[in-house]
């Protein structure tokens, strides 16, 4: 539930200074995500998000394992959109494995114990709000993760958190081309 309707801008209604980013979005995405339309009444927001999911896609950990992290943050918040949304990524784009999907999606134990001490992590750190129990590090490490990943996770649960809070705020609704992947917080 939004607490006010937030405008769903488009790149004739954005502001001047997110302009810009539509334009590039547009070309790289073909699209733009509901979730863009509304950062970009405060084009802060809007740069802010990108260039911090820029950044993590250059992390140490894999694609699958960077979708790993979002999924897993955004299950936790409750996000549906960006649930939905990186369920999308994770299938299409880079090809992760559906029972790992399916697995972060309904809160089980993944089929890979490397993916799944991740996503543990990822999960403990958003429940415990960055203050985890020392087993739950010592799991971690002992999964083969290192104190880089563990910086990069809490950089995966940096952007997720900036864009399940908006939309939470905001009630974005689900792009059609994410519908195939919607979800519900059911728990």
């Amino acid at each position: 539930m939004s607490y006010q309707k937030f405008p769903l801008h488009t790149s004739a209604t954005a502001p001047a200074a997110a302009k810009p980013a539509f334009e590039k979005l547009e070309k790289t995405m073909g699209f733009i995500p509901n979730l863009y339309a509304h950062l970009a009444e405060a084009p802060a927001a809007l740069y802010g998000y990108l260039a911090l999911g820029d950044q993590f896609k250059q992390a140490s950990l894999s694609p699958v394992e960077q979708q790993v992290v979002l999924i897993s943050a955004s299950i936790v918040n409750g996000c549906d959109y960006c649930a939905a949304a990186h369920s999308f990524v994770a299938r299409n784009l880079v090809k992760a494995d559906g029972k790992v999907i399916d697995a972060l999606r309904a809160r089980r134990d993944l089929p890979d114990a490397r993916l799944n001490a991740l996503a543990r992590f990822t999960r403990e750190m958003v429940e415990t709000r960055g203050r985890p129990a020392p087993a739950a590090v010592t799991a971690f490490y002992a999964a083969g993760y290192d104190q880089r990943a563990v910086l990069e996770v809490i950089t995966g649960i940096a952007l997720k958190t900036l864009s399940n809070y908006m939309n939470h705020l905001t009630d974005t609704p689900l792009d059609a081309t994410f519908e195939p992947e919607r979800w519900n917080d059911a728990a």
